[in-house]
């Protein structure tokens, strides 16, 4: 085989192995295609040369090392020469491997595929004690990507805005792109926004629309980019006020006529009533002479007859005139009446958010304050005694702070059916606020109102209060007071909010009241 066949040989194991064609890898090949040829070249055995004329301990740490190049047999060279301490030496080498190992990590999480897969393999490969031949392939990889990294496509986004190569992250932020990965463009939101704004501007009871609404949802409707400005926040608020006032009005107007109509039909049905006072009286008179002839009551029965039918006569005139008027309005009686029900139904729906607590569905703040006065009334009129419970959840704000506001929520509600549970029909129960209850019990003094705390204590030490697969360990404290045994009805609200606090302050989970 001839030189230029070992050099052709030599350029494709380069290929091969995926290394770059440089002096030391070319050098390597070309000795191992001459070796294979059988063809003894002087420049391929200068390793062996120097080897032998070392001594038996570098030899041997020589083909420890798997020295195959002069490159590599100059560098352990001057490594022993540099080798003061064998401890230090061995120190730094296992410093170099660890800080070889972080900088690979630290490529492994970059935001580049390939980088990112050869640094995991690298790592992988250090730490299994992978042999000098394959570091060293891994350090051509490196080579490899290193000279054909190729970083133009970054040029492709500056139509997107500034582009930093030296900076990914910088250059993401300050491309100008939406959630979808496009160019933000605030319009088509805007007008989705504005046209639902405008239609919150339409009174829903009133028939018109008021002139200062019109003009407002006109200038939004053509510039959606309104809504971006501060200065539009006002005319918004007043829009929606004046919806909220044509509504009102159009309301009190409904209940005026509501009003007249019915008026209209008092006076009628007390017409008729005064009509009858007549065929009445002349029914009261006939019964009074039925009853005087029941010696010969066939022979005065013609009489009464009579009257009996004149009677009928007159009710039938007056229920046939009645119909009728009915019938005449019956078209506008239809109309009011759908219109009294959807009142009816708003007026009671207000009714109950005005008395009825958000979350819990039992009575709130407002409600107990009225309860309270009319069992003062009571008390003060009939002498009906009454007790007044004050409740309040230990340690709540550990629950919202261990388990989130979700979970302090559900503990309330779960709290609110207990208490509806274990009161009487005759008994208020309510949220006084936050995580504080109050009961008010009808007819019942102190001890009955211990009773009830304690069976409400005890039933809330019991209950298995779950939220999203975590039991949530809860007690109640609570303070009793009686209305008899105070001044005023303010005096018992207080005593019971003291012993409360007594009950806080000996401990949690029990009930304090006044023992004497």
């Amino acid at each position: 085989m001839t030189i230029q066949a070992i050099i052709n040989n030599a350029v494709k194991r380069l290929k091969l192995e995926g290394k770059l064609l440089t002096p030391d890898f070319y050098a390597e090949a070309f000795c191992k295609e001459a070796k294979k040829a059988g063809m003894n070249v002087e420049d391929c055995t200068h390793l062996e040369k120097f080897t032998k004329s070392l001594n038996p301990e570098f030899q041997k740490d020589l083909k420890n090392y798997h020295i195959k190049t002069q490159h590599e047999f100059v560098r352990f060279i001057i490594s022993k020469l540099n080798r003061t301490n064998p401890t230090i030496s061995t120190q730094v080498v296992e410093s170099h491997l660890l800080l070889a190992k972080r900088v690979f990590q630290v490529i492994a999480v970059l935001h580049n595929k390939e980088a990112a897969t050869l640094a995991k393999q690298t790592i992988s490969a250090l730490g299994s004690g992978a042999k000098p031949e394959q570091i060293d392939g891994f350090r051509q990889l490196w080579v490899n990507f290193l000279t054909t990294y190729d970083d133009t496509f970054l040029q492709k986004l500056k139509s997107l805005g500034n582009v930093d190569s030296d900076d990914l992250k910088k250059s993401i932020e300050g491309l100008n792109l939406d959630a979808g990965g496009g160019m933000v463009d605030s319009t088509p939101v805007l007008e989705k926004v504005s046209k639902l704004l405008i239609s919150s501007f339409v009174p829903s009871i009133a028939s018109s629309v008021n002139d200062t609404i019109a003009n407002i949802s006109i200038k939004i409707q053509q510039n959606p980019s309104l809504l971006e400005s501060e200065s539009i926040e006002k005319e918004i608020k007043s829009a929606i006020s004046l919806r909220i006032a044509l509504d009102k009005e159009s309301v009190k107007e409904m209940v005026e006529s509501i009003d007249g109509v019915l008026d209209k039909l008092s006076l009628r049905l007390i017409d008729m009533i005064e009509k009858s006072d007549s065929s009445n009286e002349e029914i009261q008179s006939i019964k009074k002479e039925l009853e005087s002839y029941a010696e010969s009551p066939v022979t005065n029965f013609k009489v009464a007859h009579k009257k009996l039918y004149t009677i009928a006569v007159a009710l039938e005139e007056n229920t046939q005139l009645l119909s009728k008027d009915l019938k005449n309005h019956s078209g506008e009686v239809n109309a009011l009446s759908k219109k009294v029900k959807k009142l009816e139904k708003e007026l009671e729906a207000a009714k109950q958010e005005s008395k009825e607590d958000f979350l819990t569905k039992l009575y709130n703040r407002r409600a107990l304050d009225d309860f309270m006065e009319i069992k003062e009334a009571e008390f003060k009129r009939y002498e009906r005694n009454f007790s007044v419970v004050m409740f309040d959840l230990d340690k709540f704000k550990d629950v919202n702070d261990t388990f989130g506001h979700d979970a302090g929520d559900a503990v309330l509600v779960a709290f609110a059916k207990i208490l509806k549970k274990e009161c009487r029909t005759v008994d208020v129960v309510g949220r006084f606020g936050g995580e504080e209850f109050l009961a008010i019990l009808s007819e019942t003094d102190t001890k009955g109102g211990v009773i009830f705390a304690e069976k409400v204590r005890k039933h809330v030490q019991k209950a298995r209060f779950m939220y999203q697969s975590n039991r949530i360990s809860v007690t109640v404290s609570s303070g009793v007071a009686e209305r008899a045994k105070h001044i005023s009805l303010s005096a018992t609200a207080n005593s019971a909010d003291e012993y409360l606090y007594v009950a806080k302050k000996n401990g949690r989970n029990r009930v304090e009241y006044k023992k004497k």
